[in-house]
């Protein structure tokens, strides 16, 4: 059996850092692209956790990665602005990333999501443009209709939770269903009948 070798304040220390960590990633890649001028939205978890927290924030979950939407033409401008930043430019398994460093974590790194792009082939729809954002204080995230599209296109099993979140907090319902392309508003439909599917 594996044993545990943090204990007491070294433990909870790790367990906050970490936390705070990816805050101050999303923070610092947001602010160069404010810099920039380029239109991008924040998208993925840490937009669920916007949306989530404005109706109850014991229902808010942590997130380890930053995903950012942005117009594939844009990456001129954003590519030399992050670098600057700190942030090394990667491209792996089909994913476009800014790692944190040259020692960071591909699974600690800002994620770029392309508008009007498909990310895996056989999703039902490509990737949404700009057009619906919102602002949240000092950044841009994606609008509610929008971002639940986004998740219940994807479907893989954090975008199922992210999902349930929202329907447990109410921002989502059974409404939404018929309001949805069909292929969405199934699986959305699957999902209220058997959450844990």
């Amino acid at each position: 059996m594996q044993s545990i070798h943090l204990t007491g304040d070294a433990l909870w220390s790790r367990m906050e850092r970490a936390v705070e960590k990816v805050q101050e990633r999303l923070r610092r890649a947001v602010a160069v692209l404010e810099a920039t001028g380029v239109p991008y939205a924040v998208v993925g978890g840490h937009a669920v956790r916007v949306w989530v927290s404005q109706v109850d924030e014991a229902a808010v979950r942590n997130t380890k990665d930053v995903d950012i939407l942005i117009r594939r033409e844009d990456m001129d401008k954003i590519r030399p602005a992050m670098e600057e930043a700190g942030f090394v430019f990667r491209q792996s398994a089909g994913l476009t990333m800014f790692l944190d460093g040259p020692e960071g974590n591909p699974r600690e790194a800002i994620h770029l999501v392309f508008a009007g792009e498909q990310v895996r082939e056989g999703e039902p729809q490509s990737n949404p443009t700009l057009g619906d954002s919102a602002p949240v204080d000092d950044f841009k995230t994606i609008g509610l209709e929008t971002l639940v599209k986004m998740k219940l296109n994807s479907f893989r099993l954090k975008d199922r939770v992210h999902l349930i979140d929202m329907l447990d907090v109410g921002l989502i319902d059974k409404g939404w269903v018929t309001r949805l392309p069909d292929a969405l508003g199934a699986r959305l439909q699957r999902l209220i009948d058997d959450p844990d599917a």
